[in-house]
């Protein structure tokens, strides 16, 4: 009965996002338990790999935001390849609704952060709010079954893998420490070994791994950020070899699970761990909290659900099959769920202990307030006397 129980648990399409809060909520309460100390150390405790005094020595919850997070950024790396070749964004009329939404909803939250941030110390966290956490979307969608429209999860699903590849962009382009050009050039070789793999469609995929993970240490040490070594090495990843076979499918559908269920709930139990101690209602109002929180709640509907209004209104494009206005703005609210991506950027923007606790504050604060907004407008939505769906001609 256990295992029947657990087994329709897992099967279910919200699992991911229930036990990615479970994980926060267990964060929380050990952050501010008598397990704090024990919680701290754990997580800063030194981990070396070393040869004669050259490798890596870094505290746990950086192998965790970088390590195992590159694993996560493979497997985006692999569906963006899917979806582009052969799924949801192959199709140019099919990416522009969700793609201009995600583009806003991911304009907006920067700037509403930038403008309460301006002039602080706590400006290079703007891009914290930008970025949508697909797990915890999609799972508060999925609670509600066959009542919502099967489009609308086309529709998030794309503008949360959009907004994902822009937030990766975005790492690369700003969030790069001190450059060391030597170890770039060392990556070029990994790099090119993989080029010359995907050439000759090999079928073996744990050469290309052993290669993602030659260059994912050359990445790390060049100071660009090593998570984007899994979405380089995910790129060349074969979508079919010479037998016809799919590597790139095999290894989504293997990776994808061990990912969802232990890797993602890793990363928000090290990560999500606000200390509360102290904390008081000025707390929240303080720049770093407020522009976070108010960037995913206000920032993501204005961007998402505005950008995609104007669209539809001037005949750009087609509303989703079989939606009204209120499910769009609960999708636009399930948008502002930030969590995963909003607390890795926070990583990467700060350092400073206690600004990284501003930092879960906001991200806790609004991604919490968004997941509630969003689930209560796609149940009105489907309420007797919504709105019936509009869409340009």
């Amino acid at each position: 009965m256990l295992l029947r129980t657990i087994d329709r648990f897992f099967r279910h399409e919200a699992s991911g996002g229930i036990l990615l809060m479970l994980s926060a909520v267990a964060a929380l309460i050990v952050a501010n338990s008598s397990l704090s100390g024990f919680y701290d150390s754990f997580l800063s405790a030194k981990l070396a790999v070393t040869l004669n005094g050259e490798g890596l020595a870094k505290p746990l919850i950086l192998w965790i935001n970088d390590g195992l997070m590159a694993v996560f950024f493979f497997l985006i790396g692999l569906e963006l390849k899917r979806e582009m070749l052969e799924g949801k964004l192959k199709n140019p009329k099919d990416v522009m609704l969700p793609g201009l939404a995600a583009v806003g909803g991911m304009a907006v939250p920067a700037l509403i952060y930038a403008a309460l941030n301006w002039g602080e110390p706590s400006l290079p966290g703007w891009a914290i709010p930008a970025a949508t956490d697909i797990a915890f979307a999609l799972g508060i969608l999925a609670l509600m079954g066959s009542r919502a429209p099967a489009s609308l999860k086309v529709f998030l699903l794309t503008l949360a893998i959009l907004d994902d590849l822009g937030a990766i962009v975005i790492i690369a382009l700003f969030y790069t420490a001190e450059l060391k050009v030597d170890y770039l050039f060392l990556a070029l070789l990994p790099l090119g070994a993989m080029i010359w793999l995907n050439i000759k469609q090999t079928h073996r995929v744990a050469p290309m791994i052993l290669l993602g993970i030659i260059l994912w240490v050359f990445v790390l040490k060049s100071g660009v950020h090593a998570t984007l070594a899994g979405v380089i090495t995910a790129f060349f990843i074969p979508l079919t070899d010479k037998w016809g076979k799919s590597p790139l499918h095999a290894l989504e559908n293997g990776l994808g699970p061990y990912v969802l269920y232990l890797i993602v709930p890793i990363f928000a139990f090290a990560n999500a761990g606000v200390v509360l101690t102290g904390i008081t209602l000025a707390d929240f109002a303080a720049p770093l909290p407020m522009g976070i929180a108010l960037g995913l709640i206000a920032g993501k509907q204005i961007g998402v659900f505005g950008v995609t209004w104007f669209l539809v209104k001037s005949g750009l494009a087609r509303m989703p099959a079989g939606a009204n206005w209120v499910h769009i703005y609960g999708i636009a609210c399930l948008a502002g769920i930030g969590f995963t991506m909003s607390l890795f950027i926070g990583g990467l923007s700060f350092s400073d202990a206690a600004m990284m606790n501003q930092v879960r504050l906001g991200v806790l604060t609004g991604s919490l307030i968004s997941a509630v907004l969003g689930y209560a407008a796609l149940s009105a939505a489907n309420r007797r006397g919504a709105p019936q769906p509009q869409a340009a001609e």
